[in-house]
């Protein structure tokens, strides 16, 4: 049986890529694996071919017990002419140098006797006989370690270069292990690890560039520059919370990086991708170190047991061997002489292969020695930090610094490379030169649109980051970014004079110092979004020149202490606070405002808001908006807000207003907004509240209207609607500087006549109630431009609401047919277009 090279070699193949996870040793082993497996296969090969025994009978003393006569086989032979023919009857064995002492003293016994013939047994087959005995004398004779050393050292062989690769087959290591390969041979060929590392080695050479020319330079600048540096250090706002580098600013992309092709970059995109995946994966368990520590161990133990059993039996294969079977009756022999035809090439064979042996045990060993010199489990890349720009490149542990370690024997270089994409900050430049290649100026200026306010305004919604392009939008005046997680101002925002509105919806965002002075100075309004409370970026609560501010996630009462107010007393011209979120209570902190804060939003989105005793200091106040804050009462505080002009209690809890009368003191309160409440009556204490201008109580639960309510005399805007009122009083009548009149969706069946004194009525909203007549007094209302009735049981229109000269068709809310039914004249007067209107009142 032969066996080819290409399958021997199988036995050892793994994957060519899996040899970069080979250290010296084990490709070392490996090849000592292949020699000792040649070996077997040679010295199976040439037993099975070659290896045979020859025995020769010693003859003895006759056997008086055995009954066989000393001349008998001689007689028998010579009877049958066949002496010459039976080599064991005919001659006998002759002494020489090579015999061992006891057959020779056997055969030196014989010739005293003068040779006497052959007590052998005549059987005439004398050949079968002699293939007999070598037979019976090969399995006798032979110790078994000459018979079996071939199959045991395949076995062994066998053994061991399982054991070496055993850690790439296993199924719970395998996976990984490819997977690994995979990234990390990936990783070494991207064109981004190239970019990256040369751009690396630039700014290595820029720095040392800078270090021999530019020290000559600084201190002469410093000389000319330090007083006025000091100044404007001095006059600057004091930035506590934020931790700006003077001396390393954000460094924006060189020209040398932004050359890359499209389809590379969003393959390195997916590889930082696979390998933050892979990371997450693989760390959390040790499994591929113990399996490979284990299979070192096992070769150790191997290789001891093969070299101590083995030594023993190497003095054990000798040429020579005295066969004693148990066939005398057959043969009349009892003893025979045998020599071994493989025994000295079996003896040379074992001796190489335990020398192949103990050179495999001592790289066993060396590997041992190196698994346990210093933790595998634990993988430092602080020499590629201190080589790179990339200074935040994580240390590893587990199965994944062992792989980096296994990586390193074979080329460092390989683990260097890999790093690039474990540092945020190198995935971070990625995306920018994708998101700048991407996000050109002329794509940018395809975006923005002029808002209600007539501003212009862009929109960027889940981008990787804020394109550089942006800062090229010279005429922008508001940029809302929002779900961007990497936003970054350069000094390059100061090119972008005419902003005045920020939008920061879900976008941590860092500054350059010079972006930050530009924005402290000329930023007005900014929204900030955010989930969690240190999300908010402490610079904005430096912003000097700042006018509005909206803060809008989770600010619950246990974290208001790290909301960072306190330094809100930087922002010294803040008028507008709006707070959207969940608090419990007024955060003290904002008393700090109340010298300049003219209007405080909170909507607290259903959270009760139990305290509210820092309202009492901000006496300056105008607006107060507190929506969603579950108020059962109007909150005492409000009293003192003597300042005040507009509350807005929307939807709250509020089921009564008696205390509506301590509003008499607010004497500049104009305008209050308590809909979409509860409340079920007004009290006549309203009456009190005389310098009202608008009330709005839509979306109560109320069911009559006071008379004290029209006594208000500079009421010009009410609001009723959506309650269950079924009376309008004629009271008022009296209102007659009423211009906003709504009691829409409510259960009015008729209109009283007074009503149409109010000739200053510019909007009157009856929709949706059970009128069935419109008086035609509607004539009276010569100012009306908006009047509702849809949703009401009229049979016509009167044909005097044509002398509603400003009433148009846009402002008449109305069933078609009872539209149609109008006479011609009037359907033209009130059709006619807002500019012919607008052009005969100029």
């Amino acid at each position: 049986m032969m066996f080819t090279l290409t399958e021997v070699a199988s036995l050892n193949d793994i994957q060519p890529t899996y040899r970069i996870l080979k250290p010296w040793w084990d490709v070392f082993m490996d090849y000592l694996g292949l020699v000792m497996l040649m070996l077997a296969i040679f010295a199976m090969t040439m037993q099975i071919t070659k290896d045979q025994v020859a025995c020769l009978p010693c003859l003895e003393e006759p056997d008086e017990a055995s009954g066989v006569k000393p001349n008998s086989f001689t007689q028998q032979s010579a009877q049958n002419g066949a002496s010459a023919a039976a080599p064991v009857s005919t001659s006998l064995p002759l002494v020489t140098k090579d015999m061992p002492d006891e057959m020779a003293h056997e055969i030196h016994v014989t010739h005293q006797y003068n040779q006497p013939e052959p007590t052998g047994v005549r059987t005439n087959l004398d050949y079968q006989q002699y293939i007999f005995i070598n037979q019976i004398c090969y399995h006798v004779a032979l110790p078994w370690y000459s018979k079996y050393f071939p199959y045991l050292t395949l076995i062994h062989t066998i053994v061991l270069m399982v054991s070496s690769n055993f850690w790439f087959k296993y199924p719970k290591t395998s996976s990984k292990i490819e997977h690994f390969v995979s990234i990390l041979g990936r990783c070494f060929e991207s064109p981004w690890t190239t970019k990256a590392l040369s751009e690396t080695a630039c700014e290595d050479s820029e720095e040392n560039k800078q270090r021999l020319t530019g020290t000559s330079m600084a201190q002469k600048h410093v000389s000319l520059e330090g007083k006025d540096e000091s100044t404007n250090v001095n006059s600057s706002t004091p930035m506590i919370g934020v931790k700006f580098s003077a001396d390393k600013p954000i460094a924006e992309v060189p020209s040398s990086m932004t050359i890359l092709d499209k389809k590379d970059g969003e393959q390195a995109k997916a590889l930082f991708e696979k390998v933050r995946k892979f990371r997450a994966h693989v760390e959390d368990s040790d499994f591929i170190y113990k399996l490979y520590v284990a299979q070192t161990v096992v070769k150790t133990v191997k290789f001891i047991l093969i070299l101590s059993y083995t030594s023993t039996f190497l003095a054990k294969i000798n040429f020579k061997h005295i066969c004693e079977p148990d066939i005398k009756q057959l043969t009349g022999y009892r003893r025979f002489y045998c020599t071994h035809n493989m025994a000295f090439m079996l003896n040379k064979l074992l001796i190489s292969y335990m020398a192949l042996i103990l050179i495999y045990g001592m790289a066993c060993l060396y590997s041992l020695f190196w698994v346990f010199r210093r933790p595998l489990k634990e993988y430092s890349f602080e020499k590629v930090r201190e080589e790179s720009s990339f200074s935040d490149i994580p240390d590893v542990k587990n199965d994944f610094a062992f792989l980096l370690h296994m990586v390193d024997q074979y080329d460092q270089l390989y683990s260097k490379r890999f790093g690039v994409f474990l540092s945020e900050v190198s995935e971070n430049k990625l995306r920018e030169i994708s998101l700048n290649h991407e996000w050109t100026v002329e794509k940018l200026r395809q975006l923005v649109i002029r808002n209600a306010m007539d501003q212009q305004e862009l929109h960027l919604f889940m981008l990787s980051g804020l394109p550089n392009a942006v800062f090229d939008l010279t005429d922008l005046e508001v940029l809302k970014l929002e779900l961007i997680p990497d936003v970054r101002f350069y000094a390059k925002v100061s090119q972008m004079s005419s902003l005045l509105e920020l939008h920061l919806l879900h976008c941590p965002a860092k500054v350059e110092q010079n972006g930050f002075a530009f924005l402290r100075d000329h930023l007005r309004c900014l929204h900030v979004k955010f989930t969690d409370v240190a999300e908010i970026p402490g610079w904005v609560y430096l912003l000097r020149s700042l006018r509005e501010l909206n803060l809008m996630g989770n600010l619950s009462s246990e974290n208001n202490k790290m909301i960072g107010l306190e330094s809100m007393r930087d922002l010294r011209h803040l008028k507008t606070l709006c707070l959207k979120s969940n608090l419990t209570k007024m955060p003290t902190n904002i008393t700090e405002l109340s010298p300049h804060l003219i209007k405080l939003v909170v909507h607290n989105d259903g959270t009760k808001l139990v305290v509210l005793n820092s309202l009492k200091k901000m006496t300056n106040l105008i607006e107060l908006e507190l929506h969603t804050c579950e108020l059962e009462r109007i909150p005492h505080a409000i009293f003192s807000l003597t300042n005040l002009q507009e509350l807005d209690l929307k939807s709250n809890n509020i089921r009564t207003i008696e205390e509506i009368i301590s509003f008499q003191h607010l004497k500049r309160l104009t305008c209050l907004k308590l809909w979409h409440n509860k409340i079920i009556t007004i009290p006549s204490s309203i009456a009190q509240v005389k310098s009202l201008e608008s009330l709005h109580l839509s979306h109560n639960k109320l069911e009559t209207l006071p008379p004290a309510l029209f006594t208000l005399p500079k009421l010009r805007h009410l609001d009723v609607g959506h309650n269950s009122i079924t009376v309008l009083p004629p009271d008022v009548g009296l209102l007659h500087n009423l211009q906003h009149l709504a009691i829409n969706s409510n259960k009015l069946e008729v209109l009283p006549k007074p009503l149409f004194r109010c000739t200053k009525l510019k909007a009157l909203c009856l929709g949706n109630n059970a009128l069935t007549v419109l008086p035609e007094t509607v004539g009276q209302l010569v100012q009306l431009n908006q009047l509702e009735l849809r949703g009401n049981c009229l049979d016509r229109l009167p044909v005097q609401l044509g002398n509603c000269r400003l009433l148009r068709k846009s402002g008449l809310v109305v069933e078609d047919h009872l539209f149609e039914a109008l006479p011609v004249e009037v359907k033209e007067n009130i059709s006619r277009e807002n500019n012919v209107s607008f052009t005969s009142g100029l």
